[in-house]
């Protein structure tokens, strides 16, 4: 029954969608031109405040939990652990105070009407993954950005998005390389959880009443710490928080203290 219910509102939600995301595109394109930066960003920010007014249509609720105060005087590291498309629009709403970034593969630089003018446009760094050389030099551009501007940059250390919400363990290489480019950053470790559930049965149709979370821990000085203790120690963190799936982590993941 569920189900049933799901595709006439997965309809009504990809309409919307379709429709949010190529009337910002120009939108996005007049800020970015006319107006700089600052408004182009602002475009971005009501981009992703709308896509999530898109998925409540399905019925999908957002809880963003952040008790701390986060200041512009210092770069930001966002570390999350990452379970699909829908992560993304509440870290840009939510966090929109520290301009978060983020490091894609570069074939999402184009097609996509307003994504991928913001990932071409916006500050972020579009990796080839067969290109090392050329990956290496867009982080490089990247946090040279971020140091100068007190910017964050968000990275999902998984390396893939977890389909049934079950964490995985954090690749290291990609938090080291920061961190050592990043050493006055400070660290935002994100729990996310539920945003799965919303592709339960693959793209379409949509599933209807998840409750998406995102928790926000206690911020981390880069300074000081030990690269490769401080990704275990995120890792207990980020992934520590999943009580709903904790009894089903896999031994590797170290446990949270």
């Amino acid at each position: 029954m569920r189900k049933i219910f799901a595709y006439p509102l997965s309809v009504l939600f990809y309409l919307a969608f379709g429709l949010t995301i190529c009337i910002f595109h120009p939108i996005q394109w007049v800020c970015y031109n006319w107006f700089g930066y600052q408004a182009h960003k602002k475009s971005v920010d009501y981009l992703n405040f709308s896509i999530m007014r898109c998925l409540n249509l399905l019925g999908t609720r957002f809880t963003f939990t952040n008790a701390y105060t986060l200041k512009r005087d210092q770069p930001i590291i966002i570390v999350a652990n990452h379970q699909g498309q829908w992560d993304i629009p509440p870290l840009i709403w939510y966090l929109r105070r520290i301009h978060p970034k983020f490091i894609s593969k570069i074939e999402l630089g184009k097609g996509i009407p307003s994504i991928s003018y913001n990932l071409r446009k916006g500050g972020s760094a579009l990796i080839d993954r067969k290109d090392k050389r050329q990956s290496i030099l867009a982080i490089r551009d990247l946090t040279r950005t971020l140091n100068a501007t007190n910017r964050s940059v968000v990275i999902f250390p998984e390396g893939t998005r977890s389909k049934d919400g079950v964490p995985k363990e954090f690749a290291t290489g990609g938090l080291i390389t920061l961190f050592k480019a990043m050493p006055t950053a400070i660290v935002l470790p994100v729990t996310i959880e539920n945003s799965y559930k919303l592709m339960r049965w693959g793209g379409f149709p949509q599933d209807i009443g998840v409750h998406v979370k995102h928790t926000v821990h206690e911020p981390i000085p880069v300074a000081g710490a030990d690269p490769e203790a401080l990704v275990k120690q995120l890792q207990d963190v980020v992934l520590g928080a999943f009580p709903s799936v904790r009894k089903h982590q896999p031994k590797s993941i170290i446990p949270a203290k």
